[in-house]
């Protein structure tokens, strides 16, 4: 249930009460007793987290793989020794050298 947060109009007494979403608002301010109680609008008080939530496996996202794949692309064109020979297997993985990159 979600807490709402009201406030009077009236005297400015605030109070933050937990209710259901179809429970009907508060009118009736408990401080002074007039019906100047109003809903407040304010931030969400809760965190996404685990897997499959935006943080975890979409931020970020957009133009930074396709220019991770063009890389990889482009150094699959080239040879990665400039004499044109295969590379030797002590290339770092990642690079394009060996055949799990390829």
């Amino acid at each position: 249930m979600p807490i709402y947060e009201y406030r009077c109009s009236a005297c400015g007494h605030e109070k933050e009460t937990l209710q259901r979403m179809s429970d009907k608002p508060l009118t009736k301010c408990p401080k002074c007793g007039k019906r100047a109680f109003t809903k407040l609008v304010s931030a969400a008080g809760f965190q996404l987290k685990g897997t499959g939530w935006y943080a975890t496996d979409f931020k970020g996202s957009g133009a930074k793989p396709a220019a991770k794949q063009e890389k990889a692309e482009s150094k699959q064109d080239k040879p990665a020794d400039s004499s044109g020979k295969e590379p030797s297997k002590s290339a770092a993985c990642g690079s394009g050298a060996c055949p799990a990159c390829s």
